[in-house]
């Protein structure tokens, strides 16, 4: 018997569901408690199905509403409900799929599924091969709501379809899709699905077979593509016949579509929608060929003239969405080896393109408020500010000719985040610099002569678009550029006070991008004149151009470090003078801006005049905020570079920043642990505090050295810090051997006590799938060796094997190499003997690694220990000695006693294997090696 609910039931369903669209919150919690009383009967959710595909006398939000708080009952117990409940649901949706209303359809979609990803899919066999069926249907409604969903099937459960566990139905669903490719509307065609499919009446409704379109290629093509980044192997054995373009894109669409009864031959699958009506379709099959050029590229290169071509017409397509998924293909595109060989020849077509789609749309200019000039004074609201994430502290060596990385800022978003949608602009921005990057000068001839026109237009619109252009080929055009800039610089310095907001935000980016060049030349050029007029902006009265300054400056500052010192005074002038005019977002990048002039221009900071005018305000806003406001993240980051300025200028501070960074710690550690042991009743704590606490606390350390022995002797961070390195999260261990590392080198007498217990766990985070964290314990150990000395050795063998795997694993990054092997070599020093038996299985990516670090205090301890290690095994460096001569050679001006350990080991080899035989050897050094040895050492 089909169940048939009770008439008063289904009264009083219907009236909570008409409750439930009250806007009163009282009205909603009496809703609320009413469901949950409901939900006690396992039948309530017959009535909710019940009222979403029979009860087509009520309105459609009620009917949806119903089918909506089914689905959250799956999502929430579907396990619970009695099989006969979770049956007559199935059934229903499968009956009512092809509901009148496209909403109950797109309803009953969603339900099914839900249903289907709580492991449905095994235990509903007939969903699939019955959603396949309906599409063979005659009935629009029916099709287009199996349609939709599988496609919401696909998106969900992607991997399972393509997996033994279901026997592989994609092995149907996918040539079943691809027969969807081939009608002559995006919209479902009887002509094509019934010939596609094997039966079923001829004609269209009403004579014309293009008639009463259904939303099918559409639905198709978002399926397929579903399933491209998996390479599913159902997709991969159709390949051809899902890409293969023909006889090239224009051909194809157009012409099948006015004799929509042939059916296309199997290559013109995926471009018989190339060029479709639809821009859904368009979208799709953009969407398609940027996916299989990260996963296919071998079955595109055939095509790829017409698919560019294609491509370049998309780029411009009147529908935005159409265009900027066209416009990722060349994003996409830059990162494959074949980029500049296809794209060459089509460069003279696409730079005009992309440099169109850079100028704002009208649309984007409404929604910047690009006519609002002076808006400082409006506070920002919350929603406005992004949430920010702590970068946790990591150890890092300088290095030979070392400048700044720009390489994580290479996100340059072009300034507009209000616009935090990815749109067409900042697509086709990205696009360039990518591009620029790949092709180098060779885009110049091309770009040059718009540039000239654009950057002195008198639209401010395609002005900007022009300074937008220029700052995005800094980084991959920046030689070919160089003749320009003593031109252009001035120029865009002068832009940085024309009357339009959006172009002086977008020359203060622009010119950020230029900034090594500019400290490059003589400061009065070029520095002087910019930073002049950055600090103006800094106080601007617009804050779009105010955030735009301050991350402008913070570049400068990265860039020209001491170069600024002449200049402080005014600087912190201007930034002080920001802080009593910034609203809340702006704040939060004035504190970035001045921890980055702490870290550019370091202990010069520390004069009493500075950290008069730079200390008060700063403190002030330390003492406004909460332990609970998570704007105490970035004033910590930047009270930890300013501590490492100012060194002991920082003492009179330092006392209550320590007391609070422990109690900030320890607040976490204990609120972790009320939710491990009571998850019901408490909060998983924000561990970000405890991160910025203890990286602040490393500032401290290493800012003021000895001085913080007392803090540390009256706190209990060593207890605090032993919990936080057995931390389950990452980056609350990776702060914690910085910690570690910073206060074993400040106030060794309070760790020494601990290292029977730190140094077990300090082994145990050697694993290099964490990198930063076993960069930092890699840290920390070589500072415990240098201050334990032969006390080391009982903890030599817990480290030493981990610490050589580490240093002979390919594809290491290069710090942790480093660091790495200044350990082993400190290891070593204090404790040659147990290391030396190992000295083979390291050497020669220990000199490779050290070979380029700047002559330091570390490199100094490590080469000791390697030298020591050479006197106890001499036999371990023999085959791989080339690369010790060339380690050595890289030294400027080591110490003497290091120099004579040198010149003892080289001559001793040389003397060992006789005249004759290191002059064969040192023929196989390069001839600047062989000249510095011959000068430094006389060998």
């Amino acid at each position: 018997m089909d169940w048939q609910p009770d008439e008063q039931g289904l009264q009083q369903v219907l009236q909570l569901l008409k409750d439930s669209q009250s806007p009163n919150t009282a009205t909603q919690r009496i809703v609320q408690d009413k469901l949950k009383q409901l939900n006690q009967f396992p039948d309530f959710n017959n009535y909710l199905i019940f009222v979403l595909t029979r009860l087509k006398s009520e309105d459609e939000p009620t009917r949806s509403l119903s089918g909506l708080i089914l689905k959250n009952n799956v999502k929430a117990h579907y396990q619970s409900f009695p099989p006969p409940v979770a049956d007559f649901i199935k059934q229903e949706c499968l009956n009512n799929i092809g509901d009148a209303s496209s909403l109950i359809r797109a309803t009953i979609g969603i339900l099914i599924t839900t249903i289907a990803s709580k492991g449905e899919l095994q235990m509903w066999p007939e969903l699939l091969p019955q959603l396949c069926n309906l599409l063979n249907s005659e009935d629009y409604n029916t099709c287009e709501g199996a349609f939709g969903a599988l496609q919401k099937i696909c998106e969900d459960s992607s991997e399972l379809l393509d997996s033994d566990a279901l026997n592989r139905p994609l092995n149907i669903m996918i040539p079943k899709f691809l027969q969807f490719f081939k009608h002559c509307s995006p919209k479902i065609r009887w002509v094509g699905v019934c010939r596609g499919l094997g039966g079923g009446r001829m004609g269209g409704i009403g004579g014309d077979p293009c008639a009463d379109p259904l939303p099918a290629r559409s639905h198709a093509i978002a399926c397929v593509n579903q399933f491209i980044m998996d390479r599913a192997q159902a997709l991969m054995d159709n390949i051809d016949t899902f890409i293969e373009v023909g006889h090239g894109l224009g051909s194809v669409g157009r012409g099948l579509r006015a004799q929509p009864q042939l059916t296309p031959a199997p290559l013109q699958h995926l471009f018989a929608l190339a060029v479709d009506d639809d821009p859904e379709v368009r979208k799709n099959v953009c969407r398609a060929l940027v996916m299989l050029l990260e996963v296919r590229i071998d079955r595109l290169i055939p095509h790829m003239h017409s698919i560019i071509q294609y491509m370049l017409q998309r780029t411009q397509d009147h529908d935005e969405n159409v265009a900027l998924e066209a416009c990722e293909f060349w994003l996409t595109l830059a990162e494959q080896p074949i980029c500049k060989e296809v794209l060459a020849s089509h460069l003279v077509q696409l730079i005009p393109i992309l440099v169109k789609g850079m100028k704002y749309s009208e649309i984007d200019i409404i929604l910047l408020k690009g006519d609002v000039e002076e808006d400082e004074a409006v506070p920002d609201s919350e929603q406005d500010i992004k949430p920010r994430f702590h970068k946790s502290r990591t150890v890092t060596l300088p290095h030979e000719a070392e400048r700044p990385d720009g390489s994580e800022d290479a996100e340059d978003d072009d300034d507009d985040d209000a616009l935090s949608d990815w749109n067409l602009r900042k697509c086709s921005a990205a696009a360039l610099d990518v591009l620029a990057n790949v092709f180098r000068e060779e885009l110049l001839p091309h770009l040059l002569p718009l540039l000239k026109d654009l950057l002195f237009h008198p639209e401010w619109v395609v002005k900007e678009s022009g300074i937008l252009v220029l700052g995005a080929i800094a980084e991959g055009c920046m030689q070919g550029m160089v003749p320009y800039l003593p031109e252009l610089i001035p120029h865009l310095i002068q832009c940085l006070s024309d009357k339009k907001a959006l172009v002086r935000s977008i020359a203060c980016w622009t010119l950020s991008r230029y900034a090594h060049w500019v400290v490059s030349q003589p400061p009065d050029m070029h520095l002087k004149p910019l930073m002049t007029e950055l600090l103006k902006r800094i106080l601007d009265g617009n804050k779009r151009v105010q955030e735009a300054a301050c991350s402008a400056f913070a570049t400068l500052e990265e860039e020209a470090c001491t170069e600024l010192v002449p200049y402080l005074s005014y600087i912190l002038d201007t930034l002080v003078f920001a802080f009593g005019k910034y609203q809340h977002k702006n704040l939060l990048i004035l504190y970035d801006a001045i921890g980055t002039l702490a870290d550019s221009v370091g202990h010069h900071l520390n004069q009493p005049e500075y950290i008069q005018k730079l200390m008060p305000p700063l403190i002030q806003k330390w003492n406004e905020l909460k332990d609970e406001d998570k704007d105490l993240f970035p004033l910590l980051e930047c009270l930890s570079s300013v501590a490492t300025a100012l060194q002991s200028g920082f003492l009179p501070y330092c006392e209550p920043v320590y007391q609070r960074c422990v109690t900030l710690v320890q607040k976490t550690l204990a609120q972790a642990m009320m939710y491990t042991q009571h998850p019901e009743q408490y909060e998983a704590p924000d561990k970000d505090f405890m991160i910025v606490a203890l990286d602040l606390l490393s500032g401290l350390a290493e800012g003021l050295g000895g001085h913080v022995e007392q803090l540390v002797a009256r706190s209990n961070i060593m207890t605090l810090l032993f919990q936080c390195m057995q931390d389950s999260m990452p980056e609350v261990r990776q702060s914690s051997f910085a910690l570690l590392g910073d206060l074993t080198k400040a106030c060794f007498i309070h760790v020494k006590p601990c290292i029977a217990e730190f140094m077990p766990i300090l082994g145990t985070n050697l694993n290099p799938e964490f990198i930063s964290v076993c960069n930092n314990a890699t840290w920390a150990i070589g500072e415990i060796c240098m201050q334990m000395g032969a006390e080391m050795q009982p903890y030599v063998q817990m480290v030493l094997n981990n610490l050589v795997e580490i240093i002979n694993r390919p594809n290491t990054p290069k710090t942790l190499l480093e660091n790495t092997a200044i350990t082993i070599g400190r290891l070593g020093y204090v404790c040659p003997q147990e290391v030396a038996p190992m000295l083979q299985q390291f050497i020669r990516p220990w000199c490779t690694s050290l070979r380029n670090i700047r002559d330091n205090e570390e490199k100094d301890s490590a080469f000791r220990g390697i030298c020591m290690m050479i006197g106890v095994n001499p036999g371990g460096v023999v085959q791989d000695f080339i690369f010790f001569c060339d380690a050595v050679a890289s030294w400027v001006s080591p110490k003497d006693d290091l120099r004579d350990m040198f010149y003892k080991i080289l001559h001793g080899f040389k003397d060992q294997v006789g005249e004759e035989n290191w002059q064969q050897f040192s023929e196989q050094f390069p001839p600047l090696l062989k000249e510095r040895l011959a000068a430094f050492y006389g060998v």
